[in-house]
């Protein structure tokens, strides 16, 4: 299910949005102080940010360079009275996804929510994995948790890969070496795997998320704390 946090310290306008953008399949959360959003984040998987500039304990813009760098790809946008252009390339330059100016449109501003979220599940779907404070963007090669890059080899990329397509499915060591060595070698030594599986978790810190099946194979599991 879509989440959608809104960030505006105007209960009213707040409630108009929240009634403006609520769906069966999607649920809005409210937030009215930066202090409330910082920890509605930690509980949940937030599928866009609606972000007021002005609010009452600090900037929507300084709390959006913390958005981006904790998830790049997530949408986020402002909702704000400043409406020069040289506030709404600000908000662009350090990250936004679009800007909304008061007063606005409900209907327009549903429509410009609803683009920023295609967008997003069609770039997740084909080319980005966002998982557990991950960031893997496979198409780009570029790596990170929490925003801090890992730099990973050929074939770790490779395994990667095919452990996040696969989410929650057991993958066959059999299978895994098949289609990760497929360079014609007529024999790989049955310790590479698990020498790959290795780095691959120490580099990326993800040894609750890289789950070993005991006889079978591997397996990118939840995390379970």
């Amino acid at each position: 299910m879509e989440q959608i946090l809104i960030i505006e310290d105007d209960m009213g306008l707040n409630q108009g949005l929240c009634r403006a953008l609520k769906s069966e399949n999607r649920q809005v959360i409210s937030c009215l102080n930066l202090k409330t959003a910082r920890e509605q984040l930690l509980c949940g998987s937030v599928s866009l940010v609606l972000l007021d500039i002005n609010l009452p304990d600090g900037s929507g813009l300084d709390f959006l360079k913390e958005l981006k760098v904790a998830d790049p790809v997530r949408p986020v946008i402002l909702l704000t009275a400043n409406d020069t252009d040289m506030d709404i390339v600000a908000g662009l330059e350090q990250g936004a996804d679009d800007y909304i100016t008061k007063p606005f449109s409900l209907s327009v501003l549903r429509a410009r929510v609803n683009t920023q979220l295609r967008k997003n599940a069609a770039q997740l779907s084909t080319k980005t994995f966002q998982i557990d404070g991950f960031l893997f963007q496979f198409d780009q090669m570029q790596f990170s948790k929490d925003g801090v890059p890992i730099e990973l080899s050929k074939t770790e990329q490779k395994l990667l890969r095919l452990l996040v397509e696969n989410q929650g499915q057991v993958m066959s060591r059999a299978d895994l070496v098949d289609r990760i060595w497929t360079d014609g070698a007529e024999y790989v030594d049955e310790n590479a795997l698990s020498v790959t599986i290795k780095r691959l978790r120490d580099k990326l810190g993800a040894q609750k998320q890289i789950q070993t099946v005991y006889g079978i194979g591997y397996t990118w599991g939840k995390k379970h704390e």
